[in-house]
C-alpha cells in the first residue's frame, strides 16, 4: 500500500492536471464559440447561392459546364482537413485513418503515384510527408486563421488543374459539424461538382449552444424544430430567367462561386469540430480527473485512519504492558 507522503504528491499532481484541462476546456468552449459566429455569418451567403443555383437549374435543363462532368479518373487530388495541435480526443485520428484508406483504394485501383494531397492542418500534413504522399502546399495557417481568400485561391488552383486534365476528381475530408456533441466525418466530391448531391447535402448544425449531452441536445432541437416550423415561410421558386450574354459565360461564374463557398464551408466546419472535440475531450479529462481525487482522498483518509488507529493500539498496548 503507498504512503500516505505518496497519496498526498499524487493528490497534488491530479489537482494540478485538473486546472490545466478546465482551463483548456473553457478556452476551447470560447474559440467554438467564435467558430459557430464565423458560420453564422457565411450561412446567409451560402442559403442566397443555393436558392439562386436550384431556381436557375431547375428551369435551365441544358445549364451543364466542365466543372460538372464526369470522365475517367486517371488522378486523383485529396483536400484534408485536420488540426494544428493534438489533445482533441480522435479527431485527427479519424481523419488520417480515412486519408489512408481512401488513397489506399486509388492507389490499388489506379497505381502509385495517382494521388496528391492537399493537407490543410499540421497534423495530417505531417503524417502525409511521413507516410511518402505527393503533398502539394502549405496550408496550416488556415487553420488558425480561417479566411475566404486561401480557399478562393486553392480552389481556383484545383479548377485549373481539372480544367487542363491533370487530374480527374477533387475529394474532401473533414469533419460536418452538427452541434458540439456530433462531428461527422465526412468524404465527399468536390470536382466534379454534383448539383444536386451538393444542393442536397446536410446543413443541419445547431450554432447556438455549446452543451455536449445528448439528452440536451435533442430537448433543444425538438424545441428548435417546432418553433421552424410554425415561423416557416414558403419561398417561391423563381423560373422566369433571361440568360446574359450567354449561359456558358453565367454558369462560368456560378459554378466556381458554389466550388468557393465548398472549400470555405469545409474548412469552417472543420476548425468548429476541432474545437468542440477538444472541449468534450477537456471535459472527459476533467470528470475523470474529480472521480480520481475522490478516490484518492478516500484511500488517503483511510490511511491515515488506519495509521492513528495504529498508533492508538501500540500506545494502548504499551500502557497494559507496564
Amino acid at each position: 500500500m503507498p504512503s500516505l507522503k505518496e497519496i498526498k504528491g499524487r493528490i497534488a499532481s491530479v489537482k494540478s492536471t485538473r486546472k490545466i484541462t478546465s482551463a483548456m476546456k473553457m478556452v476551447a468552449s470560447s474559440k467554438l464559440h467564435h467558430a459557430q459566429v464565423a458560420i453564422q455569418n457565411m450561412l446567409p451567403y451560402e442559403t442566397m447561392l443555393e436558392h439562386i443555383l436550384k431556381s436557375f437549374l431547375a428551369a435551365e435543363a441544358e445549364a451543364q459546364t466542365i466543372f460538372d462532368q464526369e470522365r475517367p479518373v486517371k488522378r486523383v487530388a485529396l483536400v484534408v482537413f485536420s488540426s494544428n495541435s493534438s489533445l482533441c480526443g480522435g479527431f485527427n485520428a479519424n481523419v488520417i485513418k480515412l486519408m489512408q484508406r481512401t488513397v489506399e483504394a486509388y492507389t490499388e485501383e489506379l497505381g502509385q503515384g495517382s494521388v496528391e494531397v492537399y493537407a490543410v492542418g499540421r497534423k495530417v500534413n505531417e503524417k502525409a510527408r511521413k507516410l511518402g504522399y505527393d503533398v502539394k502546399g502549405e496550408y496550416a495557417s488556415l487553420i488558425d486563421h480561417p479566411s475566404v481568400q486561401p480557399c478562393i485561391d486553392m480552389a481556383m488552383e484545383l479548377g485549373k488543374k481539372f480544367m487542363d486534365g491533370e487530374i480527374d476528381c477533387v475529394e474532401l475530408i473533414y469533419h460536418h459539424f452538427k452541434s458540439a456533441g456530433s462531428q461527422i466525418l465526412t468524404r465527399k466530391t468536390f470536382l466534379p461538382i454534383d448539383i444536386e448531391s451538393e444542393l442536397d447535402r446536410d446543413h443541419e448544425r445547431d450554432l447556438t449552444t455549446n452543451i455536449v449531452t445528448k439528452k440536451a441536445q435533442d430537448y433543444l432541437k425538438k424545441n428548435r424544430r417546432k418553433k421552424e416550423a410554425e415561423n416557416e415561410e414558403v419561398k417561391p421558386l423563381n423560373d422566369n430567367f433571361i440568360v446574359e450574354p450567354d449561359m456558358d459565360t453565367l454558369l462560368s461564374q456560378l459554378i466556381p462561386k458554389l466550388a468557393h463557398l465548398m472549400l470555405y464551408t469545409a474548412l469552417l466546419d472543420s476548425v468548429a469540430s476541432e474545437h468542440a472535440a477538444r472541449m468534450v475531450a477537456m471535459q472527459t479529462a476533467t470528470d475523470n480527473a474529480d472521480e480520481l481525487l475522490r478516490q484518492l482522498n478516500l484511500q488517503y483518509n483511510k490511511s491515515r485512519q488506519q495509521a492513528i488507529t495504529s498508533e492508538l493500539l501500540d500506545i494502548v498496548g504499551g500502557t497494559v504492558n507496564n
